[in-house]
């Protein structure tokens, strides 16, 4: 499979991340070396029968947008009418490498960012209508054409369309647009209102996302996880208690001591970072799991290794490290924390660059318990599998 290559003289990736990330919109006419649809519309359409995969249907009447959720049994397409309409199939990239292959040009932002690629298949005049995202996100026209308008920055004030679950924006005034030809990009930041549609049928666009957690988010996680590890014998204690003048006060001393002890238990960042970790490479759609259903021991894993044999990372698996001291980092792989030494420390950071990472024949015992412990719990497997 021949991997997407953007040229650099067509993108250049210093001046977008200076210039254009988070800040604007911007239009990238055809920057790859070769532009190759990855997917066809029918096996597209063969996804959002399956029941583990997270598809959309978008019709368009006379006066609204109406929004079915998958899956969908095979004849749901031949029974659609006239109207216009958009198929969306969630994390295609997942399920198909020449789509997850789209990612790769991307790969300057952090890989921690990544969500998935998205994929609609649209009729003439089909869209989702005009919304914003809170994330990033490249728009790659695959197929066809669409028409893109560009309208202002948009925040939880902005007012939507009530009693929908497409999250339409009440008013939409387009400030820029363009058509998009087979290979174009449109890189859309955060928070900016956008809208597209279909111009002519046969319309394919891959939306690569990106993840961005919110501080509600990281807030309620790391406070959760904080509380499921706390001692029940850490309490609050008051020794030195002076008479109140009123028993209904809840003293100054009183708050500060017990605001001190929640921000001692908040302050500590290697903590933070390892449930970050693990938080943050949780798999979006942990139903794709490639655990085998017998554990592969060590001895068996080196004689596989031994004739030759590869490894594929899973495309639905998160993997990212921390560098910590001493030369260490912990490895991060679908929730779970690897603490790595010494040799095995290039093998962690080769995983999480690498989705098909290439290892020695004859690896040390540290380096063979951690590739073990990846396909016991279904993150990587031998390519052949």
């Amino acid at each position: 499979m021949d991997r997407p290559v953007l040229l650099p003289d067509k993108f250049d990736v210093a001046e977008f991340l200076r210039d254009y990330w988070q800040k604007k919109p911007l239009l990238i006419r055809n920057p790859w070396a070769a532009w190759t649809n990855p997917i066809e519309p029918d096996e597209l359409a063969g996804l959002a029968t399956d029941d583990d995969v997270e598809t959309r249907l978008i019709e368009l009447s006379r006066v609204s947008l109406t929004a079915e959720h998958g899956p969908f049994p095979a004849a749901r397409f031949g029974k659609l009418k006239k109207q216009p309409w958009t198929l969306l199939v969630q994390a295609v990239d997942n399920h198909v490498p020449e789509v997850a292959a789209l990612i790769d040009p991307f790969r300057f932002v952090p890989n921690w960012r990544i969500d998935d690629v998205m994929v609609s298949y649209a009729t003439d005049g089909g869209g989702v209508g005009a919304h914003f995202d809170q994330y990033d996100v490249f728009l790659i026209q695959g197929l066809g054409r669409r028409r893109w308008q560009i309208g202002g920055m948009c925040d939880a004030a902005t007012p939507m369309v009530p009693d929908s679950d497409l999250r339409l924006l009440a008013a939409f005034e387009p400030v820029e647009e363009w058509i998009l030809e087979p290979g174009d990009i449109l890189y859309v930041p955060p928070r900016i209102a956008h809208n597209g549609v279909a111009v002519g049928d046969d319309c394919m666009t891959y939306s690569v996302g990106f993840r961005a957690p919110s501080r509600g988010e990281l807030v309620s996680g790391w406070a959760e996880d904080l509380a499921s590890s706390a001692n029940d014998d850490d309490r609050f204690r008051d020794t030195a208690l002076d008479p109140e003048a009123n028993p209904g006060e809840i003293s100054a001393g009183a708050i500060d001591a017990l605001h001190a002890m929640v921000v001692e238990a908040v302050q500590d960042r290697e903590a933070f970072a390892r449930w970050f970790g693990r938080y943050n490479s949780t798999r979006k759609y942990p139903e794709i799991d490639w655990s085998p259903e017998k554990p592969i021991t060590a001895a068996k894993l080196r004689k596989r290794l031994a004739k030759g044999a590869g490894l594929y990372r899973n495309p639905a698996s998160r993997f990212s490290y921390v560098r910590q001291d001493a030369g260490s980092v912990l490895l991060f792989a679908d929730g779970e924390a690897f603490a790595c030494a010494g040799e095995v420390v290039a093998v962690a950071e080769q995983l999480c660059a690498s989705d098909r990472p290439a290892l020695s024949d004859e690896p040390s015992p540290a380096v063979t318990e951690l590739i073990a412990a990846l396909i016991n719990q279904g993150s990587v497997a031998f390519d052949e599998d």
